[in-house]
Formats: C-alpha cells, sequence, structure tokens
C-alpha cells in the first residue's frame, strides 16, 4: 500500500507553531472545566460521587479533582522538571485516560439501561472510549512512538 502525502497546506498548517499545544488543551479541556467546576462547588463534587455509589465520598471528590487537574498539568506541561522527567505529556496523558476508563465504567453502565437511557448512555460510554484512545494517541506521539500512524 502506498502513502499518500498530505497537501501542501495541510502540511503548512500541521507545522504552525503551538498547534500541538491547542490540541493538546483541547483534549484536556473536559479535565479542566469539569476539575475546576468542582473546586468551585465541592459539595455538589461530593454529592456526584455519593450518587455513583462510592464512599467516602469527600476524600474520593478531592481525589478527583486532583486527577482531573493535576493530569491536566501534566499533559499540558510538555517540558518540565517535575518528577525528575524532561517530559511529562505522556504521564498526564496515561492520568487522564486511566481515569476517564474507570469514570467511563462506573458512571456509563449502558448495559444496565433499557429504552432511550440505553442509546444515550451507550453514546456517552463510547465518546469517553474516543477520548481514551485520543490521550493513549497522544501519550505515544509524545513519547516518540507515533511515527507509523
Amino acid at each position: 500500500m502506498t502513502d499518500i502525502a498530505a497537501p501542501r497546506p495541510v502540511t503548512r498548517m500541521l507545522a504552525l507553531p503551538g498547534l500541538d499545544y491547542l490540541a493538546r488543551l483541547a483534549l484536556a479541556s473536559p479535565f479542566l472545566i469539569s476539575g475546576v467546576v468542582k473546586l468551585a462547588d465541592f459539595g455538589g463534587a461530593v454529592n456526584e460521587v455519593v450518587g455513583l455509589g462510592l464512599q467516602p465520598a469527600a476524600p474520593i471528590a478531592g481525589l478527583v479533582i486532583a486527577t482531573q487537574l493535576g493530569g491536566s498539568i501534566l499533559f499540558l506541561a510538555r517540558r518540565t522538571c517535575w518528577l525528575g522527567a524532561r517530559r511529562t505529556c505522556w504521564l498526564g496523558a496515561g492520568i487522564l485516560a486511566v481515569f476517564t476508563a474507570l469514570a467511563t465504567l462506573l458512571a456509563h453502565p449502558f448495559w444496565a439501561f433499557e429504552g432511550p437511557d440505553r442509546g444515550r448512555q451507550t453514546a456517552t460510554f463510547f465518546e469517553h472510549v474516543a477520548i481514551v484512545g485520543g490521550l493513549g494517541l497522544a501519550a505515544l506521539l509524545a513519547n516518540g512512538r507515533g511515527t507509523r500512524l
């Protein structure tokens, strides 16, 4: 099978400085927004955890906030000295991917629903699977393994 070269305008666009950061920001935005909202309304975050049947709710809500915001920061801070690593983008992507996979299984068990609710839960479940895939791809690219896509 032969490769099809990207048209010159596409190649130029993909080479724009900062485009990788904007793509990572778009992928991290649901986690950033959710983390900030939960931080601003910690009581609501605790109620959300209680609604999922998890206890102790307050520490779990705090861990969710720390995971969403901390994972996002690591994902966005491509080069840093934290943890003795030069690049933490892959680590942030991994944290957010594992968090999303677990949260999706807990919050969107489409198999437990009937009728229209099952359809909505199924769509949401697989939207989250796509986010996990995007984060996995970002981790591969950040770690230099995405050259064979």
